[in-house]
């Protein structure tokens, strides 16, 4: 594994937000749901692709916290574009469980 130094970790910008919509991701080569996510007043609302549908419905993440790297460019998906990547660790069988606050906590707060 190669080793980066604090610098490196820091150009990475992960925020929490809070999903306002999730939608089955049409046209999308393996299932994939398109979120809505809200990042607070400074960032916004982004848009990002998530193959979460293994343990998440569209209507279960509603209302949830994400973790998202919010300044990657953005990504076309299909006819999609994913502005932000929403992040997860892979489950014994590879599917996507989602990384959350334990709390609530500010939306567009940055990770430390």
């Amino acid at each position: 594994m190669n080793q980066i130094v604090y610098a490196d970790f820091e150009k990475v910008d992960i925020r929490v937000g809070t999903v306002r919509s999730a939608q089955p991701l049409e046209g999308a080569r393996r299932p994939a749901l398109r979120l809505d996510i809200d990042f607070g007043p400074q960032i916004g609302r982004k848009t990002s692709s998530a193959q979460l549908t293994a343990h998440y419905g569209p209507h279960s993440l509603v209302g949830r916290q994400v973790a998202a790297v919010v300044n990657f460019p953005p990504r076309q998906i299909g006819k999609f574009m994913s502005e932000v990547l929403t992040l997860g660790f892979p489950d014994a069988e590879g599917a996507v469980v989602l990384i959350v606050p334990d709390r609530p906590v500010p939306d567009g707060g940055k990770l430390f």
